[in-house]
């Protein structure tokens, strides 16, 4: 996992909604949300109500968030940028979803599944990595965004997240072949 109070990392990727280029500079100044999902997962797929609720909670806060995916589109064409700009429609993400098509962004965050989860302070610093919240398919666990909430809750308040932190859990980013 990315260590805490490491800075943000440079990226510029596109917003499959928008049109638009978003770059991590626009994510500095106050805390937010960089979120690794894909359309097709299953541990994605049973959070998305929350994800999107999630979305709303950030912006009703003023709290930047953005959804990257990062899945080899051509080995995965439901994660390619029609598809996903289709699932943020139907799903009423709020918030940009990002195609990181080389993969460097995936890499420069560590990140490893999907959903995988990052929340900085408003200076760029790492201060949350890792689970949305306790429900996975299968369990009985309702889908609350407790961990994130908590962690960006937190953040609002002048206060540091509770360094236990528990890693997401769910399929891993589909890496390119060499």
């Amino acid at each position: 996992m990315l260590p805490l109070g490491t800075p943000i990392p440079d990226f510029s990727l596109p917003d499959v909604v928008g049109g638009a280029v978003l770059s991590s500079s626009a994510l500095l100044g106050k805390p937010s949300v960089v979120f690794f999902i894909c359309n097709h997962c299953p541990f994605v797929k049973h959070i998305r109500a929350g994800i999107a609720d999630f979305g709303r909670f950030c912006q009703e806060r003023g709290i930047e968030m953005v959804a990257v995916s990062s899945n080899d589109a051509d080995a995965y064409p439901a994660d390619a940028p029609p598809a996903m700009k289709e699932e943020a429609r139907q799903a009423g993400y709020v918030f940009p979803y990002l195609y990181d098509e080389s993969q460097a962004v995936a890499r420069a965050f560590d990140a490893a599944c999907t959903p995988d989860l990052y929340v900085f302070d408003a200076a760029g610093k790492l201060a949350y990595r890792g689970q949305f919240d306790g429900a996975r398919p299968g369990n009985d666990v309702a889908v609350t965004g407790a961990d994130a909430r908590a962690a960006v809750e937190a953040l609002l308040a002048g206060r540091v997240p509770s360094a236990d932190q528990l890693p997401s859990i769910g399929c891993n980013i589909k890496w390119r072949q060499s």
